[in-house]
């Protein structure tokens, strides 16, 4: 009796056309589990919303409910169908529709939409504008192609597998695609769920190395991109082909003026321009609009959302003695920094025919400006409306609310805060001032698999970027190769015992400022210590003591240079 009241409480039930209405006006997200009078609500997936429920904790925007696809209109396409499906309604909007019992997908999709929805209500996104699904007798293929007909993009997922992304041959394969005009709107390096390796390769599962095949994927690292088509490339000028083409041009000639018939030279799928290139052993493309629309919900799922929105980077600059004005941005990286002459230059040049524009790059490049690369929805335009005009007599002429006139100084009639022109500009500057760094990281034998996925999540969550992964039994000879600064210390013996215990996971970690930034997030070498002094950081969480503490990182960038390079090796055959 308890296990029944506690089900009813999981998830409310809407049995008529009336509790569906009123169910439509919950505020958030609710989980809808369509069933059949005859065979029930699905039990499988019920351990599942248990978990999220007390996970998450968001009872004011998380609902369960099962609905009886039999009494409600509504829910009439569905009615005689014995697959479990389960619809996800957005303050009142049903805005995705799974089929099946397929609880990753069904986890992944609560998470971000939850995620999301805490952005918009804590006012840190806008909400995004999703469009409301049919509900009609569309199978999952005329869905997709409905999707795709009116999608303004259509994007094709490529993997390069985890081999490949060792040799380093996923640089070459995105210089190339993007130099043939192709568009990545979306890439990471990840470890690869066991249903997607499935799904993506079903068409190789009767190989009898398929097992061995799903194992090397979902043990590695892959690169996952997702590519648009881009512009097709050059016109081309081609003559008439006969009389009456001929003749056809001549009446919308005028007397003066010969013109050439020009046609658009289409450029190959990405599939045939992968074949062309023989890039095909190691990478391999899924153009179906529909499981590629199915694998972006799974592996990218803010993804949507985020173009939907138009979410922007920028650039932005504060002069010295501004303080950080920011509100509705997210800052991504910020940093303090005095200009050197050339930057300087370059962030006032709208300003060089002025004649106090020396005397300003002078007092930019005495003083310390701060720096923030930002991002929210249409930022570069965003920040630009915020900022106002580039002087303070026009902005108190037409932007009187702007930072420029808040924040007027005496010193320079202009405005004291900088943005990026453009979203491509934008990329550019945040790379130029926030410069990647590559640090080595290591996660030692004791941490479980658990761990291991934990860890990789706080990795992926502060922003670093998973560049080259491989796992390691350490023997002394591959160890000497991440720890040759302390071969010679008395303790190096014990370390070694450690190292030999099974096997470690061996990472090059990106980000600006990667080195101090892993290991402000390891924390101090006792995990004692770092219980005391840094109790969030990753040594208090998972290590044992000083020996087992769980992960290691490069001192600085030279040794993470040193150590990088002797563990993944171009040449190395073990890769």
């Amino acid at each position: 009796m308890a296990s029944k009241k506690r089900e009813v409480q999981l998830q409310s039930v809407v049995n008529n056309q009336n509790l569906w209405d009123e169910m439509m006006l919950n505020k958030g997200l609710t989980v809808i589990d369509v069933y059949q009078a005859w065979c029930g609500p699905c039990k499988a997936v019920q351990p599942l919303f248990r978990k999220l429920k007390n996970e998450l904790n968001e009872d004011e925007i998380l609902h369960f409910v099962v609905a009886e696809a039999d009494n409600i209109v509504t829910l009439q396409p569905f009615r005689d169908k014995c697959e479990p499906v389960f619809l996800f309604s957005l303050n009142g909007k049903i805005v995705s529709k799974i089929q099946g019992a397929n609880a990753p997908l069904i986890n992944r999709k609560v998470t971000a939409l939850i995620e999301e929805e805490r952005k918009v209500v804590a006012g840190e996104i806008a909400r995004p504008q999703y469009a409301e699904i049919p509900l009609g007798d569309l199978s999952d293929e005329e869905y997709g192609e409905a999707q795709y007909e009116s999608a303004v993009e259509v994007y094709n997922m490529a993997i390069i597998k985890p081999d490949a992304v060792l040799r380093r041959k996923h640089i070459e394969v995105k210089e190339k695609i993007t130099k043939e005009g192709f568009v990545i709107e979306a890439q990471d390096n990840m470890i690869l769920p066991e249903e997607v390796v499935r799904e993506f390769y079903i068409h190789i599962a009767d190989q009898p190395d398929f097992e061995e095949f799903v194992f090397t994927m979902t043990n590695g690292l892959s690169c996952v991109l997702i590519i648009s088509q881009g512009e097709d490339s050059e016109e081309e000028e081609t003559l008439p082909q006969n009389e009456a083409e001929e003749e056809e041009l001549k009446v919308l000639e005028e007397p003066h003026v010969r013109f050439a018939s020009v046609t658009m030279k289409k450029r190959d799928s990405l599939q045939e321009y992968m074949d062309r290139q023989h890039m095909s052993d190691y990478c391999d493309v899924e153009d179906n609009v529909v499981m590629v629309s199915k694998f972006i919900d799974i592996l990218f799922p803010a993804f949507k959302a985020m173009k939907s929105m138009n979410v922007q980077r920028t650039l932005a600059l504060l002069h010295p003695d501004i303080c950080e004005e920011v509100k509705g941005f997210t800052i991504l990286m910020q940093r303090q920094m005095v200009l050197s002459e050339e930057d300087a230059r370059s962030v006032c040049k709208i300003y060089e025919n002025e004649d106090y524009f020396e005397t300003l790059i002078g007092y930019m490049i005495s003083n310390q400006s701060s720096i923030l690369a930002l991002r929210r929805e249409n930022g570069v335009e965003y920040w630009k409306a915020l900022i106002g005009p580039k002087t303070i007599e026009e902005a108190f002429a037409s932007h009187p609310e702007s930072l420029c006139v808040q924040f007027s100084s005496g010193n320079f009639p202009i405005n004291q805060f900088y943005g990026s022109s453009s979203k491509e500009a934008a990329e550019k500057e945040i790379e130029h001032f926030f410069p990647p760094q590559r640090t080595l990281a290591l996660i030692k034998p004791h941490v479980t698999h658990g761990e291991r996925m934990e860890i990789l999540k706080t990795i992926k969550e502060a922003g670093f970027e998973l560049t080259l992964m491989k796992e390691m039994h350490l023997t002394p000879e591959h160890a000497s190769k991440i720890y040759f600064k302390i071969t010679g210390k008395e303790f190096y013996k014990n370390v070694l015992e450690v190292l030999s215990s099974g096997t470690s996971l061996v990472m090059a970690l990106t980000k600006w400022n990667a080195v101090a930034e892993w290991r402000r997030m390891i924390g101090p070498v006792d995990p004692e210590e770092a219980k005391l002094l840094s109790p969030n950081s990753l040594r208090a969480k998972y290590g044992l003591d000083i020996l087992r503490n769980a992960v290691h990182g490069a001192s600085n960038l030279s040794e993470a240079e040193i150590s990088i390079n002797n563990v993944f090796t171009e040449d190395n055959t073990e890769d």
